[in-house]
């Protein structure tokens, strides 16, 4: 609809508006020709009346993270020779997060699930991944460095570094938790067991 046009009667108009808005108006021709330009104003990148978010933890301030400053960490949750690094957020809180997660070839990370959704992002490696609370090597796919997996949450799956040393990233919400399907999977367990 060109800016300025105006309809003869009372009606109900939705629109996309530029940045992925919707509006929603229900009103009579004076009243839509302000809305058109509010909405135009709105749209723009220098409009005077703008929304402004809060920062996420760890996000308020521009900065970057480079592959050689990653602290990578063992992991109780996880067999020892397997390292996560906490990249943005903190896993621990009930906000977005960003981790790594590196596995050293031949390890196999049993039947787990997690409460929350995530998206893993391949960086390094090929990762395996297979669904299901048993372990089948048959089931695992293979998906190289740039892939995206987004995983709902509480779904059973399971990794093997199968052709070697991989390093998958992981976004989601926290926070972080992790259920193996066997309780004897799970190294924390193995862990208090030998104390």
């Amino acid at each position: 609809m060109p800016e300025g046009s105006v309809f003869r009667r009372t009606f109900l108009w939705v629109s996309a508006v530029a940045g992925g808005g919707l509006l929603v108006s229900f009103m009579g021709p004076a009243k839509m020709r302000g809305s058109i330009h509010g909405v135009a104003a709105a749209a723009r990148p220098d409009a005077e009346d703008h929304m402004v978010r809060a920062h996420q933890p760890g996000e308020g301030v521009f900065r970057s993270v480079l592959a050689e400053e990653i602290d990578w960490k063992p992991f109780p949750a996880f067999p020892p020779s397997v390292r996560l690094a906490s990249v943005v957020g903190e896993p621990s809180e009930p906000a977005p997060y960003l981790i790594r997660v590196k596995v050293p070839s031949g390890v196999k990370l049993m039947p787990h699930r997690h409460p929350e959704d995530r998206i893993y992002t391949v960086i390094s490696g090929v990762f395996y991944i297979g669904l299901g609370d048993q372990f089948d090597g048959d089931k695992l796919k293979a998906y190289p460095p740039g892939t995206v997996i987004v995983l709902p949450g509480n779904t059973s799956h399971f990794h093997w570094a199968k052709s070697g040393e991989y390093v998958a990233q992981v976004t989601a919400i926290g926070p972080l938790g992790i259920e193996y399907v066997n309780p004897g999977d799970d190294p924390r367990e193995l862990g208090r067991s030998s104390r």
